[in-house]
């Protein structure tokens, strides 16, 4: 089949596209993927900004969090997504600035990665991520999941009003997650039309 056909397949995702003759090597390019998704992830939360009287920090994270979901799909995006989440709770020191463990304000922001990776995953084999305009919903989608329950979850743990925790976790961030989305708008419809045109 040529990669043409392959692109315009209803149901694929770009990471779909990587060769994988049998079942054994489709099984281990996904670990590798799956792997890679937390590792970028991870990598991404260490670009950390401090955001004056919030304990919430700009991150990388939450960008890596969607681009991952959106180009391995939903399954490959949750177990991504949670493996990332499972080693920083154990330990490993890659959640925004460094931090490992459930016990910080911004834990909520990770579960609600978890989710929204997923969900733009399967946005992404509806062809969320085939155009400007789907991929702007589709990360409009996932910004809104990650929020849902980022902010709640800050004001439970930091002991704020939810007024008070959307101000401090959300407000804030909005002009970034645009900068964010347009970067992921052009760069995701850019690669399947590129994709397109090789086939």
């Amino acid at each position: 089949m040529s990669t043409a056909a392959t692109t315009t397949r209803p149901g694929t995702v770009l990471a779909d596209l990587l060769p994988a003759t049998a079942d054994s090597r489709a099984r281990l390019r996904d670990a590798a993927l799956v792997l890679g998704g937390a590792a970028l992830t991870g990598l991404a939360a260490q670009i950390a900004v401090p955001v004056p009287g919030s304990p919430v920090p700009v991150t990388g994270q939450t960008f890596a969090a969607l681009l991952v979901g959106t180009s391995l799909g939903a399954r490959r995006g949750f177990l991504s997504l949670a493996l990332y989440a499972l080693a920083g709770v154990a330990g490993v020191p890659w959640f925004a600035g460094g931090a490992s463990g459930a016990a910080g304000a911004t834990f909520g922001y990770v579960l609600g990665m978890l989710l929204a990776g997923t969900i733009v995953g399967a946005l992404a084999r509806r062809g969320g991520d085939r155009s400007v305009l789907r991929m702007a919903g589709t990360m409009a989608v996932g910004s809104a999941v990650i929020y849902g329950i980022g902010v709640p979850y800050l004001a439970l743990v930091a002991h704020m009003s939810l007024g008070e925790a959307v101000a401090a976790g959300m407000t804030p961030f909005l002009i970034g997650d645009a900068l964010k989305a347009a970067l992921a708008m052009g760069l995701l419809p850019t690669a399947w039309k590129l994709l397109d045109r090789r086939g």
